[in-house]
């Protein structure tokens, strides 16, 4: 894509009201939760019938949740993930400041206080990710669950809609705003989601460009918004616009399946401190139809509460990995509060890339 220069975004609405997901809207059965979840003890640890299991369950159902690992540093945990995480990516162009805790296992890069929106990873951007493996070193009973939303059986529901059908035939643009960290160098950064130096790993604007055309992203140096006074005018403001298929075929199903949410949307800062209090025309990240129409309030909580309805909680203890397929499962999570001496700390590693294809024909799910 080529680059063209001028100031931030218009047309968000703003003042909206905040939706909340619920993530889960009821009790997941004992027996639903078997499939999915393996227990070290009754294979007597981590050994080869463990692995085989969780290669097993991971090709079957796209999801595996390993608990009473009796591990506890994240270099032991990535070793399991890696029976079914065969290749890790680089976190490049994306949209998260993760900061590396050993090579190749990122923190989630978001603050408890923040709700997140189920979303795919790095759906945004023409590269992707197949899995995502998450690693617990640290947990409180009863908080801090993260949550998993069965896409395939959302991709149904939401085709019968006619919120489904409008991005089928649509499909999405991602629009993404990011700051130069050289402008924000004395001020506190408290209403900064990203750099673009940061999301890049560059601090060249020609190599961010080469990246950028690389990944499909259309991008154009702007005006930022919203600099503090220490930063004067912000410097060199970085607009990326994807656009894209709401879907993609995914290969284990050999369906289209839904790949995006409102969590590329402004409302992903509605409870982000700092961002949070930046009215949505100046928050960072947007999203558009792919004929560059608006979505309505109305449209974007229906989109929420179906994720929410096809939900189910992962819920942390100490040396327990999930691996996530990022086709079949978003992943998101609410706001959680720790007390003085709490922890709750998750690793993320990012399975091997994919070039994103969008949807076939001929490959949508019936019913």
């Amino acid at each position: 894509g080529g680059v063209r220069r001028h100031g931030g975004l218009a047309a968000h609405v703003d003042q909206r009201p905040v939706v909340i997901p619920k993530f889960w809207l009821s009790e997941t059965p004992a027996e639903a939760e078997k499939a999915y979840v393996l227990d070290c003890a009754e294979f007597g640890g981590v050994n080869d019938d463990l692995a085989r299991k969780m290669e097993d369950t991971f090709d079957r159902l796209g999801l595996v949740w390993v608990r009473n690992t009796g591990l506890r540093t994240m270099p032991e945990m990535e070793k399991l993930a890696r029976v079914v995480m065969k290749n890790t990516m680089k976190y490049t162009g994306g949209a998260n400041p993760r900061d590396g805790i050993v090579e190749n296992v990122y923190e989630t890069g978001a603050p408890k206080e923040a709700f997140l929106h189920y979303h795919h990873e790095m759906a945004y951007v023409r590269k992707s990710t197949r899995n995502l493996g998450f690693l617990c070193d640290a947990a409180v009973e009863g908080k801090g669950w993260s949550y998993v939303s069965d896409q395939t059986a959302l991709t149904k529901e939401i085709l019968r809609r006619d919120l489904g059908r409008k991005l089928r035939d649509k499909g999405i643009c991602y629009i993404r705003c990011l700051t130069d960290r050289d402008a924000y160098a004395s001020t506190d950064n408290r209403t900064v989601y990203n750099h673009w130096q940061k999301s890049f790993g560059t601090d060249d604007p020609a190599e961010v460009e080469r990246l950028a055309s690389e990944r499909g992203l259309q991008i154009e140096w702007g005006q930022d918004p919203a600099p503090p006074a220490a930063a004067g005018d912000g410097g060199r403001y970085l607009i990326t616009r994807f656009y894209v298929s709401a879907f993609e075929w995914c290969p284990f199903t050999d369906t289209n399946i839904m790949y995006s949410s409102v969590a590329d949307d402004a409302m992903w800062f509605d409870g982000w401190p700092g961002v949070m209090d930046l009215p949505n025309s100046k928050r960072p990240l947007k999203i558009t139809y792919g004929d560059n129409t608006e979505f309505t309030f109305e449209e974007m909580r229906e989109w929420i509460h179906l994720y929410d309805q096809f939900g189910v909680p992962i819920k942390w203890s100490v040396g327990d990995v999930a691996i996530v397929c990022n086709w079949r499962w978003a992943h998101g999570r609410p706001s959680y509060d720790l007390l003085p001496g709490e922890g709750r700390n998750l690793g993320v590693i990012l399975g091997e890339t994919f070039d994103r294809i969008g949807d076939l024909p001929n490959k949508w799910p019936v019913d």
